[in-house]
């Protein structure tokens, strides 16, 4: 198969030379795996789950951590006996096996230089059970996604990092990860009631079997009775059983949970505690049952800002007291960075003292009167502090979401403005809150001390600070001096304060030769006994958690060179917060992976044959499937849209001869339409007669010759062609109807009626409503011009753009009708980019037309519409331009009018279509709605919503359902009752 083979060498500055070792991929894995290693594998499980390209370990060998370590292999196990095969290769071959799902983990928790298992993407799934009272998850699972399914029944997991959209379950117990709202006694420790795990040994147990305890003391005779000695042992020494006890009392991750030593009874008991907050090192956790919690009915958000931190901390106690379910600390410096970086932000904020500081609090209740009069006593309570601003809390929805937004966007404005090159380590230590305020004062002195900045911010209500450090790691005084601010840390948090080292991130590499610093010799050999009693052959994740290294936290620090593209991806920070949404997350990478390949690119020397290996492999893995939908961007702290650098390398790519073929096309894109209609006529006529499967095989067979980047599939029943629009009157419009090129060309589903078409449909509903539409008679050839820009193709983008442009003004009047489109991809195009192609005069008048999405125009007619009937229960799917234009909501909002319960399926994003891209390779789209399906096979709907045609499409070959435009429904369940 022929493909394209990208070659632009990425941009040398920032190269990482020197001492350190360069930490470019060496050679040796140009053909990626080792031979033997994979034969090996492929043989035991299948070459379908054994990655072993070059490209494959590389995007693997980043996490969201200042660690790099480049895997040997990477294998995506299917089953627990996947599992079992795994852990006996490691044990007969002497290998070792590292655990990574999310990849969200600060400490290097789920990197491995030989063999890396992804338990996230064959481990998606959970189900509520108990009337939500508890959830069972398997480890892939994201934690956001479980707490979708807990709303409806109003409740909610006790742990909350920051992270819970792109973190799995899996990672939230293997780490015991707090967050903003999760109690010492509401975190995974507590809530997990029941596991299914497999130790290194091959034993498959669950615990909430009746024989488990039999089953777990036959499999593990060693384990088990080992685990009871340990028990009689610290029960014995009632110093360190009171000392375990107390350090538990505070959030803590750092080492081994001893505790579970105190809390278990039995060996069973013993272990399944031991597993949480294990990071991998003792078991694979194949299943959890976690007990869940109520979660309030309303909520409001304050901010509490006075001169001092001092002063900030004194009114803690008292918030926590009164019920606040999240008291939340920032200093002034970092109020004024996020008072300049974010709209809608106070004004105070940016002229606030360095000295000063705020509290953000959350409270919740069950309904508005209890809400109110616990707003009242927090502000009684501050009444006698030293506010610099009157304390006013907020329910509105928008204004709670930036609120938070300010309180987790402190990563990604230090992560933007660090400088090019530089290393962000964050840290989280935990102090006894009475010591809170002290430590705070004693954390930032030490980091000024050592040249970092003195920011601190964190979970006051549990005494939690977490910092973060712009390091330059490249040269020895950047190691040095992030070696002597660790050590004076150690000393700080432990010796001084008797705090944690690690509060809710986990150990990981970077404190693992720290554990004895803080529990002692004593408590660290009980620890080294629990891990070589579980995991004798030392197979799982060798130094994390423990090690014999004391220099590990300086060793295999990652390089951030700078790479080619739009601003801002340099500064990436491998954080994973865009893979949720990103389409091809399933298939083949994900935008934090792109970014990596880039840096991998950049390390290696000009002509090498890794750099040559990398780009061939990075052709259509990186390029072309990415959807370049944008969504990355939303999640990303540091708003970097990675399918903007994509859409920079495909321009790179066109060469004139294409790019003149691409004007071409834009300049008779009327034609364009006409063949479009006529195919599709066709294919319909013979899909009917013959069935879509010889179709699918004919353009299957055509694809293995052409470039498949090129040939479009059929990866499903077709629409029919469009048909004619409907004639319309100038005269009394009450606005424009652009009708989308998509919708001229793209007919209904084949399952669906012929007739009326979209265009008739919305004519029809508006002058319903009393809003007349006119469709202008020399529509046809004329597009937003998205599909030129996705391509790169600059030259026909910037014709149709302006094309465009003039039609729109002259059809307006000159701005005196809005304009209304029945496309969502082409209201973002309309409205963000064609002014972009556009100069002088022309773009002042294109900036002053008022363009309207159809969801927006027809939420305005529903007042003088009148809805006859109501469907049970419709699934709704937003795509990316929607979510952009930021009408999800208002579509939601829609579809509720129309039926009594409305579905967006858990794990709804962009879809990957991408204009034609879905057509081009459909296994995007497969990846992209994976979970969607998922959840409408589980529970189907009456009727399937979007608003942009060719996405439509796509949902309709991935799914099986025949997606439409709300319009249709919206027109029909608004038809006036005959007689």
């Amino acid at each position: 198969m022929t493909r394209k083979l990208f070659s632009a060498k990425p941009a040398r500055i920032g190269r990482f030379d020197g001492p350190p070792k360069c930490d470019e991929v060496p050679a040796s894995l140009v053909n990626g795996t080792p031979s033997d290693l994979k034969a090996d594998l492929v043989a035991l499980l299948g070459k379908e789950i054994v990655f072993h390209r070059a490209i494959d370990l590389v995007r693997y060998a980043s996490d969201a951590s200042p660690y790099r370590l480049i895997p040997q292999v990477v294998v995506l196990p299917r089953t627990t006996d996947d599992i079992v095969k795994l852990f006996r290769y490691c044990r007969e071959t002497g290998r070792h096996a590292t655990f990574r799902a999310a990849g969200t983990s600060l400490n290097g928790q789920s990197q491995s230089d030989d063999i890396l298992i992804d338990v996230r993407r064959h481990w998606y799934g959970g189900k509520v059970e108990g009337d939500g009272r508890r959830v069972r998850a398997r480890p892939g699972m994201i934690l956001g996604h479980i707490n979708s399914l807990l709303q409806r029944h109003g409740r909610r997991l006790g742990p909350d990092p920051a992270s819970s959209h792109a973190c799995t379950i899996g990672g939230v117990i293997a780490n015991n990860s707090g967050g903003m709202r999760c109690t010492v006694q509401k975190d995974a420790y507590h809530t997990v009631s029941a596991l299914t795990f497999v130790t290194p040994s091959g034993a498959v147990i669950d615990t909430s079997s009746p024989d488990a305890e039999i089953e777990f003391a036959v499999a593990e005779p060693r384990l088990a009775e080992g685990l009871l000695e340990l028990r009689r042992e610290l029960l014995a020494d009632p110093a360190l059983a009171d000392r375990v006890r107390r350090k538990y009392a505070i959030r803590n991750t750092h080492g081994l949970r001893l505790c579970a030593l105190l809390d278990g009874e039995t060996p069973l008991e013993i272990f399944r505690r031991l597993l949480v907050g294990s990071e991998g090192t003792l078991a694979f956790i194949a299943e959890a049952v976690v007990e869940t919690i109520p979660a309030p009915r309303v909520t409001s958000v304050a901010w509490i800002p006075v001169p001092t931190i001092d002063e900030a901390i004194a009114l803690v106690p008292g918030l926590v007291s009164l019920g606040a379910s999240a008291v939340e600390l920032m200093v002034a410096p970092a109020l004024t960075a996020a008072g300049q970086a974010f709209a809608e932000t106070p004004s105070y904020w940016k002229s606030l003292d360095p000295k000063a500081a705020a509290l953000l609090v959350e409270i919740g209740a069950e309904d508005q009167d209890a809400l109110e009069e616990k707003q009242r006593q927090v502000i009684e309570h501050v009444s006698a502090a030293r506010l610099i601003q009157p304390v006013e809390f907020t329910s509105v929805a928008e204004a709670i979401e930036l609120a938070w937004h300010v309180r987790e966007g402190l990563l990604g404005l230090i992560g933007k403005n660090r400088p090019e090159g530089s290393t962000l380590i964050t840290e989280d230590v935990c102090f006894p809150p009475e010591r809170l305020a002290q430590g705070a004062h004693d954390v930032q002195e030490l980091l000024a001390k050592h040249g970092f900045i003195p920011g601190v911010a964190g979970h006051a209500a549990h005494g939690n600070l977490h910092f973060t450090l712009v390091a330059d790691l490249d040269g020895e005084d950047g190691r040095s001096r992030y070696s002597a601010f660790m050590t004076e840390l150690v000393d700080l948090v432990i010796k001084k304060h008797d705090g944690s080292l690690k509060a809710e991130h986990g150990t990981g590499r970077n404190m693992a030769p720290f554990v004895v610093s803080e529990w002692g010799e004593k408590a660290a050999a009980m620890m080294w006994r629990i891990k070589q009693l579980a995991d004798p052959n030392g197979i799982l994740a060798p130094d994390v958690i423990l090690t014999h290294n004391p220099n590990l936290h300086l060793e295999n620090l990652k390089s951030f060179p700078q790479i080619e593209g739009i601003t801002g991806s340099s500064q990436c920070i491998e954080c994973g917060f865009c893979e949720p949404v990103c389409p091809s997350r399933n298939v083949t990478m994900t935008p934090r992976q792109r970014i990596a390949l880039r840096r991998e690119m950049s390390r290696q020397k000009d002509g090498s044959a890794m750099l040559a290996q990398l780009q061939r492999e990075y052709q259509y893995d990186g390029i072309e499937t990415c959807a370049g939908d944008g969504m990355c961007s939303i999640p990303c702290p540091i708003g970097i849209n990675t399918g903007a650098l994509i859409k920079e390398l495909r321009t790179r790519e066109n060469s004139p001869a294409a790019e003149a073929t691409a004007l071409r096309l834009a300049k008779h894109w009327k034609a364009v339409e006409g063949l479009s209609r006529v195919s599709l006529s066709g294919a319909h006529a013979f899909s009917s007669v013959f069935g879509v499967k010889p179709l699918t095989a004919l353009t299957a067979a055509a694809r293995s010759v052409v470039n498949p980047d090129l040939m479009p599939a059929v990866p499903g029943p077709m629409p029919r062609a469009a048909s004619s629009l409907p004639e319309t009157d100038r005269n009394g419009a009450a606005a424009v109807y652009f009708c989308a090129c998509i919708n001229r060309m793209f007919g209904r589903d084949p399952a669906r009626p012929a007739a009326p078409s979209l265009a008739e449909t919305f004519v029809t509903l508006s002058k319903r409503a009393g809003k007349p539409l006119w469709i202008p008679p020399d529509v046809a050839g004329l597009c937003c011009s998205t599909p030129w820009k996705s391509k790169g193709y600059q030259q026909g983008h910037k014709y149709m753009a302006q094309a465009l442009a003039d039609a729109l003004w002259r059809w307006s009047d000159g701005g005196a009708l809005p304009i209304v489109v029945d496309a969502a991809s082409c209201t973002l195009g309309l409205k963000e980019d064609i002014a972009t192609q556009l100069e002088g005069e022309r773009k002042e008048q294109y900036e002053s037309l008022k363009i309207i999405d159809s969801i927006v125009w027809c939420r305005d007619l529903l007042p003088d519409l009148t809805i006859s009937r109501t469907l049970r229960r419709v699934a709704v799917h937003p795509t990316c331009s929607i979510t952009h234009l930021g009408l999800a909501g208002a579509l939601k909002q829609l579809a509720g009018h129309l039926a009594e319960e409305v579905e967006i399926p858990v794990g709804t994003t962009c879809c990957g279509t991408a204009g034609d891209r879905g057509l081009l390779h459909p296994e995007l789209v497969v990846s992209a709605t994976r979970e969607v399906r998922a959840v409408l096979d589980a529970e189907p709907c009456d009727a399937y919503l979007s608003a942009n045609r060719t996405c439509e499409m796509g949902l309709r070959h991935a799914t099986g359902r025949p997606y439409e435009s709300f319009i249709f429904l919206l027109e029909e369940l608004s038809r006036p009752e005959e007689g």
